[in-house]
Parts: C-alpha cells; structure tokens; sequence
C-alpha cells in the first residue's frame, strides 16, 4: 500500500514539475535511440546517477526522501516508546495491527499470537495500544493479584459514543466505587441472594412454561421467549414491572439489543473503536448501534418521568425509586455522582447485563442438551429425584443436585459467550512479568483462554460435565472457571445470573423432553464465524410434555 502510494507521488510530482518547468522537460524524455538525454547534457557524477533514476526529478527524490525517513522516524520512536512493553506484532503506521489481525475473529487472532509471543503480549488497534492476557495464570495474576492496577475500566470508542464516562459498567474512580457499591447495596435490598428474588425468577419461569406449552409439539426458535423472561426479571427489580410478552414496544427494544450485539461485534464496530473519528464520518451498520442505544435512552426517560410523578420516598418501589432518593438526599452536595446522567446510563448497563448474556446461556443450553441426549437423560433423571414433577424448583435444591449444577457450570465454560470479556485498563504504571504497562493501556483479558486453559480441563474444547465432578460424583469447583470474569471487576449481578440459570433450566427440563429434527451428531453447538464468537446459530427446538 505504502509503495503504491509512493509510486503514485513520484508520477504526479513528474507529470507537475515538467509542466511547471517545461525547459528541464530533457531530463524526463528520451531520443529515438532509447539513450537517455540526461547523461549528454550533465556529464560526470551526475551522468552515473541518472542511469538508475531518470524517472525521477530531484525535487521529488527529497521528498520521497523525506517521507522515507519521517516514517523510519516514527516506527523508531514508537519502538523506543514501546521498549519495555510486551513483545507483539510490529505495528504499521496508523493502522497499526489491524492489517495482521482477523478484525472479524480477533479471538482467533489473538489466539494465535499468544502461540507466537507468549501469554502476555501486545497489540496496536488503530493508534490505541492493548494488552492481551492470555490463560488462567496470567489473567489471574494481573486481575486477582494486581486487582487495584488492573481494575479500571478501558475507555472503549463505541462505548465512549453513547455513554461517556457515566454509569457504573464503564466509569473508573470514584464515580465507579459509589455506583457499584449503590448498585449492589439496592439489588440486595430488592432481593438479590434472598429469597424475593427467587420468588421473582419462579413466577417468570412459570410464565414462561406456559408460553412454551402453547408452542409444544411444533419446532419454534426460543431465543425471543427465553429472554423476554430472563429481561423481565431485572426490569421487575430496576423498573418495578414485567412487561408482557406480547408488548411490541419492549420485543422493538430486545430486538435492538440483540441487532446491537451483532453489530457490535462484526468489522465495523471492530474498526469504530479501531478508527472511531474517521467511521464516524463513513457509512455503516455502526450508526445503527448509536442509534439504537439512543432509542433505549429514551425508554429510559420515559420510565424516569413517570418515577418521578408518582415517587413515594418513604417507600421506594425499585432501583429508579432509590437512586431518585439518593438524588434527593446529595442535592447539596456539587461533587455527587448521583444525577441524571449517571442514572440513566446505570440502568441501561443493569438491562443490558442482566438480558443478554445470561438468555443466551439458557437457550444455548438447550441446544447443548439436544446434541448430548445422554446428559438431558440424567439431569431429568435428577431432577425427577430431588424436586419430582410437583413442585417449582429452589435454589437450595442446587446443592443436592451436583450433577445438574456441574452441567450448567459446564454450559457456561463451553459457550464462553463473552469470549473477550469487557475491556480493562490499568490504572497506574506497573512492571508486569518483566514488562513496563503504562498507565492508561487497554487490557485484554481473554476469558476464553482461562476457560478452555487445557492446564485446568480435560479436554477443553469438548463438552463434558465431568470437569466440574469429584470421583464420587460430586460438584467440584474449579479456580479457572471465570464466566462472569475475576476480581474487583466481577459481574455484580453474578449472584442473580446463577439463580436464573439453574432456576430457568430445571423448570423447562421438569416439564418438557426436547427433541429436534437434526440428528444430534449433525448439531453446531460452535458461534457464528466471522462474528468474534460472540454470535450463536440460530436454532428450532420442539418441546414435547412429560
């Protein structure tokens, strides 16, 4: 690319500088003979240059000389800037990797790369520098033992677009602490880890049996229904309400979330956090994702306002009531993270995380169970045992089912559906296995490397509960299953998004055998290529009653 853009400058800066000084246009043309004229006119030193560079006029021979060497500036200064970083593939200007890397599978790419430079190495999007961390020992070093260094959050373009530096999901600091800590304290209030919001879990669960048992003997794809019902169970905590699943305007919004994902997860939103100025101004699918977060926004709004009109402060109704509240009390206070902004982008993170990554593990699990009948065959078999066909299940009932919670424990580490995890960034400068990290540096920690790390499961790619059984058959826990990610940054709704598995899986599995028209061999249980594994395959499922 370099060359031709060279070439084409030399031909331009010919064809100008011979019409600008037509007397020197001898030095570019040639006689009949095929002799360069050059070498009759200037004789000499000057006649041995021209034999190699007729083609090319002095003026431009310095700039091209110039371009040369502000280049071969450039690549040495950022070498020297980079000296002590980890090793990794040499970056072109501006470009930087992208030209080198899958931009359509950079976990594929980075994969390979940790085969080349080791397990911590480095990599330039655009003009912005990364660090990958690859498997358990080194995602646990820097995220667990270096927690307070690698605990910020990295400052994701895309993300950057729609939400600033607002809400708890992407804020560092002090905004994040107070957030987090809000967050946490008002989802526990409202019944995360007690019994208020099992009780939430099972009566979505049960509405969701219903709506599968009006689809029950036909194939039908469950992705809608399965997180219409996992969505409602963080919206009844931050909203106060369900929705009902026929209500078109929140299956347009699920229906945006999921168009989001997708977008944001193939090239062009790759490249927008690559080259976020310059695809701000190029056509693309990832205006729709900014459009579509906007849109949100705006539900958001809607939600508040009504909140506000009907707010109760001696009787808080949901997350939006509290935070209102919280408001109220720092109103005084100019330094208070408690405002609009972050409320409305809090909510939005609280919705998007408590939908999307945990629907897809549930309806992934389904297709998991239809490709191994043998496992459905013991968990029901389980669940028949403990719970009967009765009653709904119970979280404590977990604990009595070991080989139903290492199938879902193995669910999870399998369909890794967050393969690259949210992005980190190191909050101060630290000598990091030899290696100098600026402060500032985005950091990868590949979370599907820990969860197919072949140092902690057998046989990492293929599914098999046993990696989470003892001998006796027992639920063994396993320091490299890192689903909801490690450390300070940990899924704050890890707690809730455990219950809805195991809650969701057993009520379907109690009530229905699933069967497909695909011969269980034949089932893909891999993601979508070209869709940074992020992107799963579509899929029919028919639900018979037992």
């Amino acid at each position: 690319m370099l060359l031709v853009w060279l070439k084409t400058f030399i031909q331009r800066g010919r064809s100008s500088h011979t019409e600008r000084y037509p007397e020197n246009r001898l030095f570019w043309s040639k006689p009949a003979d095929g002799k360069s004229r050059l070498g009759r006119k200037i004789p000499g030193y000057w006649q041995q240059i021209s034999r190699s560079m007729d083609f090319m006029d002095s003026s431009t021979l310095i700039l091209a000389f110039c371009v040369t060497c502000l280049i071969i500036f450039f690549m040495r200064s950022r070498n020297k800037n980079d000296w002590h970083l980890p090793p990794g593939p040499t970056p072109l200007p501006f470009l930087g990797n992208v030209l080198q890397l899958n931009m359509k599978d950079l976990t594929k790419s980075f994969k390979k790369l940790a085969k080349i430079h080791g397990d911590v190495f480095t990599v330039h999007l655009g003009s912005r520098t990364a660090v990958v961390l690859h498997g358990f020992d080194a995602v646990k070093e820097a995220l667990v033992d270096n927690s307070d260094v690698f605990g910020d959050r990295a400052k994701v373009p895309g993300a950057q677009l729609v939400f600033k530096d607002y809400g708890v999901m992407l804020s560092n600091g002090e905004r994040w602490k107070q957030l987090r800590r809000f967050s946490i304290t008002t989802m526990r209030n409202f019944g995360m880890g007690k019994r208020s919001v099992e009780e939430r879990i099972q009566e979505e669960s049960r509405c969701l049996i219903e709506e599968f048992r009006r689809k029950a003997g036909s194939p039908f794809d469950p992705t809608y229904l399965v997180t219409l019902a996992v969505s409602n169970v963080i919206c009844s905590i931050v909203f106060g309400q369900r929705f009902d699943y026929e209500d078109k305007k929140f299956l347009g919004l699920l229906a945006m979330l999921k168009d989001a994902f997708r977008i944001r997860n193939s090239i062009a939103g790759q490249l927008l956090n690559s080259f976020p100025k310059i695809m701000l101004h190029l056509p693309g699918p990832h205006h729709q994702v900014i459009r579509n977060f906007f849109t949100l926004n705006e539900f958001v709004m809607e939600n508040v306002k009504e909140h506000l009109k009907t707010l109760d402060q001696n009787c808080p109704r949901d997350f939006i009531d509290c935070f209102l509240i919280k408001m109220e009390e720092e109103k005084d206070n100019p330094n208070t993270e408690f405002h609009f902004q972050n409320l409305f982008v809090t909510v939005i993170n609280l919705f998007l995380a408590g939908t999307e990554t945990t629907s897809t593990t549930i309806r992934l699990s389904l297709r998991i169970l239809l490709k191994y009948p043998d496992v459905l065959d013991k968990v029901q078999e389980e669940i028949d045992h403990v719970i009967s066909q009765n009653r709904c299940p119970y979280v404590e009932d977990r604990s009595k089912m070991p080989y139903t919670d290492a199938v879902i424990h193995e669910v999870q580490r399998i369909t890794d559906v967050l393969p690259m995890s949210v992005p980190h960034a190191t909050a101060e400068t630290i000598v990091f296995r030899g290696y100098t990290i600026p402060k500032g540096t985005t950091i990868f920690p590949l979370l599907t490397s820990v969860l197919k790390d072949p140092k902690h499961f057998q046989n990492p790619h293929k599914f098999n509960p046993n990696n989470f059984l003892d001998e006796k058959g027992g639920f063994r826990k396993n320091e490299a299953f890192m689903a909801f990610s490690t450390g300070k940054r940990i899924c704050l709704g890890e707690g809730m998004a455990r219950m809805e598995l195991f809650l969701f899986i057993t009520a379907v599995l109690q009530k229905f055998n699933l069967k497909s028209d695909e011969d269980p061999s034949d089932i893909d249980i891999s993601p979508l290529p070209k869709s940074n594994s992020t992107i799963h395959r579509p899929f029919d499922i028919c639900l018979v009653p037992r």
